[in-house]
């Protein structure tokens, strides 16, 4: 897919491109110069490039067998979460209603480590980009993937679905829901640029994309960038990041984000 006066944009396919680098180093180049419109999109990386983008829930209902009952299993599992935090959240801690702040408590919930409908995301490509290769891969050759959402594509799209479904509807209509929580209690969040995506059960972005997109218009909802991972290209995108201010210090504003950074400087020479 490249050339040598760089990488060469492929078709579009009902709203999904997907970019194949040639190295790490057009990652700047690519955002900044063909990427259209990039402060429109949010990004997500990934560790290995073929894995979907769908939530930890969706894969360990699948993993359990239960997906058909998905929706009634992810309600109880919320208000399982509502009960067991309560007196856990510190002083005077704003009230979350499952109603009415659903998405804040995922949200919340996320940041804990619970299973749950959301998938994270980041305003910036070179947070993306390092946590696409923050840990090691399986092997040392292979490719790892940073994608790119179209936020106001996508709400749109969303907005019409909406529109159009029944008044009065229980049903969660099909969506892809953008959320960004406005709880105090993850400072990680504010420090990442971070805020989350959320589509029916069972879905995930890329079907989701497909399913609505046809590819037409100058934009494109979703754009899959693929990135080649040689021998000891981790530690030099690791290291050009870290020139950056982008690091677990900064990430992770708390002890464990301070701990983990000094390790990463033990092991990495130069970094």
């Amino acid at each position: 897919m490249a050339k040598k006066h760089g990488t060469r944009l492929p078709a579009r396919v009902k709203g999904v491109q997907e970019v194949k680098l040639t190295s790490w180093r057009e990652f700047y180049p690519f955002v900044n110069g063909k990427l259209r419109n990039p402060q429109d999109y949010i990004f997500r990386g990934q560790r290995m490039s073929h894995w979907p983008l769908e939530s930890s829930l969706d894969r360990a209902l699948n993993d359990m067998g239960k997906q058909a009952d998905a929706a009634p299993l992810a309600r109880h599992h919320l208000h399982e979460f509502r009960l067991a935090m309560r007196g856990r959240r510190g002083v005077n801690p704003k009230e979350l209603k499952e109603e009415e702040d659903e998405g804040e408590l995922w949200a919340l919930g996320q940041h804990y480590s619970l299973l749950t409908p959301l998938l994270d995301w980041t305003e910036s490509p070179f947070v993306a980009l390092y946590f696409a290769f923050e840990e090691p891969g399986t092997t040392q050759k292979g490719a790892r993937a940073v994608f790119a959402l179209s936020r106001s594509l996508v709400q749109s799209m969303s907005t019409g679905i909406a529109q159009k479904e029944q008044l009065g509807s229980p049903a969660r209509p099909d969506i892809l829901e953008i959320i960004t929580p406005m709880t105090d209690e993850n400072a990680r969040l504010v420090s990442q640029g971070g805020l989350f995506t959320r589509v029916g059960f069972g879905d995930d972005i890329e079907k989701w994309v497909r399913r609505y997109f046809s590819g037409r218009g100058p934009n494109t909802a979703l754009v899959k960038i693929v990135v080649p991972e040689e021998t000891g290209d981790r530690l030099e995108v690791l290291r050009a990041l870290n020139r950056m201010n982008i690091n677990r210090r900064s990430l992770f504003p708390d002890l464990t984000g301070s701990a983990a950074f000094c390790n990463i400087r033990l092991s990495v020479t130069g970094y």
